[in-house]
Formats: structure tokens, C-alpha cells, sequence
């Protein structure tokens, strides 16, 4: 009886484990799924011709020729909406037709001058042109439809003036005409509430294909292109098609955001067909095609990480976590140690080990603070990688003796025995014999050392790590200069996209992504250092 209670007993732990590992895995499934799924968006995506172009330009990637086809192919696929926008803007954006009628009165100037005409003859034709201008820009200006059709009326009674004929003056009765026309089609109360929603579409228009052909390069890169993937180009279309608005649903009421289709905000005009037109060819305006950027884990960002990847980011990252390790791993391992083969076991030490446990539960933020005041203040005197890599091997130390010290208890005394009855020295004999029957249990503590510090954010916050800036460069002379400049790292970039502005707000995948390479840098750390341990392990077993 006792041995069937016994193998049910067994069995009961063994489905217990099963069903816990398989909850663990459930767990990272939920965290870890949704995370990595949007992260591997970074690198794998719908890439539009606006990114092809980015590429070009700012890394002379793709060829010039099919990307100059390309483009042409967009740029004729967008030229129905240009001229769609244009042409209501022409009846509703007045300081636009000001300035173009104040541009025809220049022209005919310099008209004038360049045929030679000079005297009375060219007064007359000024003093027209101007007149002509002014009531042109009076039909603009006027509150009502009837003043602005008979403003429009003085300007067209002069269209067969011969004084005019073959000078720029004659686009001031086309521009008459065409407002007259927009006035038959346009809600004349509701220019105002057009010409505001006009901006809008005109900004979404820019989001959506980048800035128009006819227009200067803007000095901010991430103002050169449009939508360079389809999601982004997606939240664009959103923002052009709907505006969103804030109306009083019930007297007394809160107000409630409503998003009103802007077929319907500009029903009845001439813009209101650009709307379904953008809907049903944007594949053919944007041309996407399925892109893979592995060039992400190396390229640098421009400021706001728009565009680019996480190069500088890993860099700063490895090197923040390999100078930890490398300056917590002795002193741990000679703490371990010394705890072991020298103190023995008394209040005192036990007490020191207290202390260790304590450590390893202190707030990262405390060790943060103690870098800034310690590290930067005193040690090296500014905020660098040396501080923020220091700061990080302290958090990291007490992990480290913990693990060494288990591993060096957990070494057989027969092996300690069996060197000291030969001769060899104590010191001798924990160099030779007890540290390497230890050390796969050591690197289990680096391992999660190693962890620890790459994924942390709040030792380097104050010590070292910077959002934006340039990238570490490890060949600088002098020699290890970049110890005592900031660098930027991913726990740190991922915190500052968390935190950040509106453009972080446009550029989700770039968080994601640069999350997911810190999850992946973290899984590839532990991987070597889980191969190097059973290396070592497979080699002490002979």
C-alpha cells in the first residue's frame, strides 16, 4: 500500500511540474507574444516607394534607375489629387490667391520693362493691372456672394483690353473665372470652416506621399518623405479621410468626439471626389511591396529614431554590459572566495552576507543614484560609459558572490582533500582544483548577471546613456577614449520612445523593435555563455 501511495505520489509531483512548465510557457506566450509579434515589424514590414527613396538618399541602397521609374509611376498616380486640391484651394485659400495676384502685378513689371515700354503707355498699363488686382483681391475678401460676383465682374470687363494682351496680366481673368465658378459649387457661409479643414487635408496629403515635387526640400529629414510603410500610410489615409471633431451631444453635457467623414464635410464641392480617388489607388500611389530591412540591427537613427535602426543602440548596449561583467566577475568571484576558504563562519561574516542578500533586493533606481554621486561626481567626473558600466557592476556584484559562493560550497571536499594530502597549497589548490569544478556554477551567476544589466535602465539614466547622440566609436584615438563619452543603449532608447513626443508616438514599431532587439540580445548573451558553461562541464567530466 505505502508503495502505491508512494508512485501516485510521484506521479501527482510529475504532473504538477509538467502542468507549471507548461504554465511558465503560457505566460511568456502572453507577455512575450504580442511584444515580439509587433517588434519583428521593424525588420519585416510593407515598405512603400517613399522608403526605397530614403534608402537611396540617405544610404545609396537600390538601383537608381527602376527607383527613378518608380517614383514617376507614383508621382503620375498622385498628380489627379494635386490637381483636385489645387483647384479648390483656388476657391477657398485666399491668402494663396492674394499672393498669386499680387505675383501677376510683378510679372507685368518686368514685363514691361524687358519690352522697353516706357512713358505714359506704361503707367496706363500698370495703373490697369493694379486696379484689375485690387478688385480681384476685393472678390477674395468679400462677405457675401454678390459683392464678390461684382468685384469679379469689374475684373472680366477688361478681358479684351489689348493693352494687356500677351502679358502675365491676362492670368488675372483666369483666376476671376475660376472663382466665379467655385462661387456657383461653394457654400459661401462655410469658406472659413474650408479653408480650416483644407490645412488639414493638405497636412495629411504631405504625411501621406512626403512633400509636393513642386515644392523646396525641407531641411528635417523625416519631413522629406511620406509614409514609408503601409501602417503608417494606413493612419495617414485614417487622418484624411475623417476629421475629427468635438460637438455637444446633449445640452450641459461634456463635449464627445465624433470622426465625420470628410466626403460629407466637403459634399458638394469639387473636392470632394480627391477623397474616394486617394482610398482606391493608394497601392498605386505609394506602391508597396514586401520589404525585409535587416540593415536595422546596424543602421543609425536620425533624431526621434523616424528612420533608421538600432545599430548604435546594440553597440552601446554590449559594451555597457561587457565592461559590468568584466569588472563585477573578479571582484565577485575573489568575494565568493574569501567568504569560502577564508572567513569561516561567524556573526560577522554572517552579517557581511546579510548585507550581500540585501543588495541584490535594492531598487536599480538607489543604485543609480549612488553611480551619480559616486561614479560621475568623483570618479570620473562626468556622466560616460566608464560610469554608467561601473554603476551597472555594482548592481550586478551581489548576484555574482551569491552564485560563486553556492557553486564553490557545492564543489565535493574530496577535491580539496585530495590537493592538500599532495601537497599543493590552498591557494593552489582553489585555483587549480575548486575553481574549475566551480565555474560552470559561476557562469550561471554571470549569466544572470549579464541579464540583468543589459536590460536595465534606471543605473544608466543618470550615469551615462543618452537618447540621441552619436555612436560609440571604438577605434578613437587615443585609445579607449569612448570610456569617457555617453553612449546610447536599448533599454534606455526603449524608455525614452515610452516617454516620448509626438513623433514617437508615429513611429510604434520602432519601440517595439528596438524592445524585441534587446530581448533577442539578451537571448543570444545567455545562449553563449549556456554553450561556454557546458563546454566547460562536459570538458571537467572528462
Amino acid at each position: 500500500m505505502n508503495v502505491r501511495l508512494r508512485q501516485l505520489g510521484d506521479r501527482a509531483f510529475t504532473g504538477a511540474s509538467l502542468v507549471s512548465v507548461a504554465l511558465i510557457a503560457a505566460a511568456l506566450v502572453v507577455i512575450l507574444g504580442p511584444m515580439l509579434a509587433r517588434g519583428v515589424t521593424a525588420v519585416v514590414f510593407r515598405g512603400t516607394v517613399e522608403f526605397r527613396k530614403m534608402q537611396f538618399d540617405m544610404h545609396n541602397r537600390g538601383n537608381a534607375s527602376a527607383l527613378e521609374a518608380e517614383a514617376a509611376d507614383a508621382a503620375e498616380a498622385r498628380k489627379p489629387v494635386y490637381d483636385m486640391f489645387d483647384d479648390f484651394a483656388h476657391g477657398v485659400d485666399t491668402e494663396l490667391l492674394e499672393r498669386e495676384a499680387a505675383e501677376v502685378y510683378r510679372e507685368v513689371g518686368g514685363e514691361l520693362d524687358r519690352r522697353g515700354v516706357s512713358g505714359d503707355e506704361r503707367q496706363a498699363v500698370r495703373r490697369l493691372t493694379r486696379t484689375l488686382r485690387d478688385a480681384l483681391v476685393e472678390a477674395y475678401q468679400a462677405s457675401d456672394r454678390p459683392a464678390a460676383e461684382a468685384h469679379l465682374a469689374r475684373v472680366l470687363e477688361h478681358e479684351d483690353d489689348e493693352r494687356l494682351a500677351g502679358t502675365a496680366a491676362t492670368r488675372l481673368f483666369d483666376y476671376a473665372r475660376s472663382y466665379g465658378e467655385h462661387l456657383r459649387t461653394l457654400d459661401f457661409a462655410r469658406r472659413a470652416e474650408y479653408a480650416a479643414a483644407l490645412a488639414e487635408v493638405k497636412e495629411a496629403l504631405r504625411l501621406l506621399f512626403g512633400p509636393r515635387p513642386d515644392e523646396p526640400t525641407p531641411p528635417l529629414a523625416m519631413d522629406r518623405y511620406g509614409a514609408t510603410r503601409m501602417d503608417t500610410a494606413r493612419r495617414a489615409l485614417d487622418d484624411l479621410l475623417y476629421a475629427e471633431k468635438w460637438i455637444e451631444a446633449e445640452p450641459g453635457r461634456p463635449l464627445v468626439k465624433q470622426r465625420i467623414p470628410r466626403e460629407e464635410q466637403f459634399a458638394g464641392t469639387r473636392l470632394a471626389a480627391l477623397f474616394p480617388c486617394v482610398r482606391e489607388h493608394l497601392n498605386e500611389m505609394l506602391r508597396p511591396r514586401l520589404t525585409f530591412y535587416g540593415q536595422y540591427f546596424w543602421d543609425d537613427s536620425i533624431p526621434g529614431h523616424y528612420f533608421g535602426g538600432v545599430g548604435p543602440e546594440i553597440l552601446g548596449t554590449l559594451s555597457l554590459t561587457a565592461l559590468a561583467i568584466l569588472f563585477a566577475f573578479p571582484i565577485g568571484l575573489v568575494s565568493a572566495a574569501y567568504l569560502v576558504e577564508v572567513a569561516g563562519d561567524n556573526p560577522a561574516v554572517n552579517f557581511l552576507r546579510m548585507c550581500i542578500n540585501t543588495l541584490a533586493g535594492v531598487p536599480s533606481i538607489v543604485f543609480g543614484l549612488f553611480g551619480l554621486a559616486f561614479f560621475v561626481y568623483y570618479v570620473t567626473g562626468r556622466p560616460c560609459v566608464l560610469s554608467a558600466s561601473l554603476t551597472l557592476a555594482v548592481l550586478v556584484l551581489p548576484v555574482v558572490i551569491r552564485a560563486s559562493e553556492e557553486a564553490i560550497r557545492a564543489v565535493p571536499p574530496a577535491y580539496k582533500e585530495a590537493a592538500l594530502a599532495l601537497g599543493a597549497s590552498r591557494l593552489r589548490c582553489f585555483v587549480t582544483v575548486q575553481l574549475p569544478a566551480a565555474l560552470p556554477g559561476v557562469l550561471t551567476g554571470v549569466i544572470l548577471s549579464m541579464s540583468r544589466a543589459a536590460g536595465e535602465t534606471a543605473p544608466i539614466l543618470f550615469t551615462g546613456a543618452i537618447a540621441f547622440g552619436p555612436a560609440l566609436d571604438l577605434l578613437k584615438w587615443p585609445p579607449m577614449a569612448w570610456l569617457f563619452s555617453q553612449t546610447r543603449a536599448l533599454s534606455y532608447g526603449g524608455y525614452d520612445l515610452a516617454v516620448g513626443d509626438r513623433i514617437a508616438a508615429m513611429v510604434p514599431h520602432q519601440q517595439y523593435g528596438m524592445v524585441t532587439t534587446l530581448i533577442g540580445l539578451v537571448l543570444v548573451l545567455n545562449i553563449a555563455a549556456i554553450v561556454l558553461r557546458w563546454r566547460i562541464s562536459r570538458k571537467l567530466r572528462g
